[in-house]
């Protein structure tokens, strides 16, 4: 039988764009604070920290740090990831497997939470909590980005089926799988199956329990915690079609399914 492959590849061919990200996170930064360039990335629930890798390869004076409390995906990234690095710019990343919530890192530019990640706190005080170690851990100048997603096609019962297809390996179906969601607790459960070629069946790769917090709750939590404002970033549409720009907006459509950036800024 063939060797199972790493799940952690799976993922980040099928849901991580990391050179993209990086460069939005230099957008927002620089629109957030003119004139200035972000140097210092803090990657929190950062896994296989990808992110972190494309963001200290980019320029020779940018620097890394991703936390982690997951032993396992660190560990794939750490002999996936980080060998590609060279040994200078390896000297620029620093992994951490500690709580995001207590890691004490130094002043950093830009926290960047993405995949919903914060969505794993379920109570406003956590969450609060959550905020104010961030706020405290940014630069004077730093800014925290949160990636959120809503809308009714996130709270349905569903499974979105996709295939991949990637040069540097074979072709997998991947499945988005909304389990359950509970209307009174906003409490939702989902999951990540995949599909390889040749039939081999990896159902519940990654699964999630969630909160799904919306943006006006979380903008109140911000001002809660202590920064001193947000700034909510949309996808820009044009025919009713997504262009993958985002831009500043007080007011959204109500699309079926959406993805966000909210930027909070001391």
């Amino acid at each position: 039988m063939p060797s199972q492959p790493d799940v952690f590849v799976l993922y980040e061919r099928a849901v991580q764009s990391p050179a993209i990200h990086v460069e939005l996170f230099q957008q927002l930064y620089g629109e957030t604070r003119p004139g200035k360039t972000a140097r210092r990335l803090r990657e929190d629930f950062c896994g296989t920290f990808a992110i972190s890798c494309h963001w200290v390869a980019a320029d020779e004076k940018n620097e890394a740090i991703g936390v982690d409390l997951d032993p396992v995906p660190l560990r794939s990234g750490r002999e996936r990831n980080r060998t590609r690095l060279s040994t200078a710019q390896r000297k620029r990343l620093d992994i951490r497997q500690e709580n995001v919530l207590t890691v004490r890192t130094g002043p950093v530019d830009v926290i960047a939470v993405c995949n919903f990640s914060f969505y794993i706190f379920k109570k406003r005080a956590e969450l609060r909590s959550y905020f104010a170690a961030c706020l405290k851990a940014l630069a004077r100048n730093g800014i925290l980005v949160l990636e959120m997603s809503g809308g009714p096609g996130m709270v349905e019962t569903t499974r979105d089926h996709k295939q991949i297809r990637r040069k540097d390996m074979q072709p997998f179906q991947y499945t988005w799988d909304q389990k359950s969601f509970d209307p009174i607790t906003h409490d939702a459960k989902y999951a990540i199956h995949f599909k390889l070629r040749d039939g081999t069946r990896i159902r519940d790769a990654f699964t999630y329990d969630w909160r799904l917090w919306s943006i006006p709750e979380v903008r109140e939590i911000l001002e809660e915690a202590g920064f001193a404002r947000s700034i909510v970033y949309w996808e820009k549409e044009v025919d009713g079609e997504g262009t993958g720009e985002y831009v500043p907006m007080e007011h959204g459509t109500n699309d079926y399914a959406w993805c966000a950036y909210l930027v909070a800024a001391k």
